[in-house]
């Protein structure tokens, strides 16, 4: 089933990318969350129209990428996000996120496919690496930060990263803990659950040997028959 895109999906595509899907994957998961809506033809053609629109702004040559490149080293891109007391985002900032704000406040188009880094789920500074143009490269100031706040010390972002990586450390830990000691009850009701039909069957057994004892014999076959006395 073909999609456009309206957000990255990991392991689909990038925003305003026409996929094509399962269509279980699509009517389950991607159009109940927003995430994509059918590709009908006249969509394609509109997202077509501004993909054009947008290539207009993108670097034609070297010279110019370069041009584009030493903007962008001079820009600081900012973004406000929701996060909590560790410093985690309550969502991420994607490349498309990243290219949008290039885009709002350099005027600079750039392919979202160049740009070399995976959606950002903490708040911090961040380097991020553009591909402007063949063999042009940029690195482009980020930073992310909490909602209506200021970003922290780098020492104390550091600590923040440190004590929620522990705290992931110690909630895996214990995770496989209580999956191995669920393995260890499963694996001790198994025990004795065979045991005890072991057990069924061995008294079964003996029942039935038993009863075959006290059973009377029938005439002619376990008791011999007394032989005829002589006058």
């Amino acid at each position: 089933m073909e999609l456009i895109l309206l957000q990255d999906v990991e392991k689909v595509g990038l925003r305003g990318d026409v996929v094509d899907v399962a269509r279980g994957y699509a009517r389950n998961y991607l159009l109940p969350r927003r995430l994509a809506e059918v590709a009908t033809s006249s969509r394609v053609a509109e997202l077509r129209r501004v993909e054009a629109g947008r290539a207009k702004h993108e670097a034609r040559s070297s010279e110019q990428a370069e041009e584009i490149a030493e903007l962008l080293a001079k820009t600081v891109l900012r973004f406000e996000v929701k996060a909590g007391p560790t410093g985690a985002l309550f969502g991420s900032v994607t490349p498309s996120d990243i290219i949008d704000e290039i885009w709002r406040t350099r005027k600079v188009r750039v392919d979202r496919r160049k740009v070399a880094i995976d959606p950002i789920k903490r708040i911090g500074r961040y380097a991020i690496s553009i591909e402007v143009f063949q063999d042009v490269q940029v690195e482009v100031k980020t930073l992310v930060v909490p909602e209506g706040g200021e970003l922290p010390p780098e020492e104390e972002l550091e600590a923040l990263e440190a004590a929620e990586a522990e705290a992931e450390a110690r909630a895996e830990a214990d995770s496989e803990a209580a999956h191995a000691e669920a393995e260890t009850v499963i694996a001790e009701t198994i025990a004795e659950v065979e045991l005890d039909e072991a057990s069924e069957q061995e008294a079964g057994a003996g029942a039935e040997a038993g009863a075959d004892e006290a059973a009377p014999a029938a005439p002619g076959e376990s008791e011999e028959t007394p032989r005829e006395q002589l006058p």
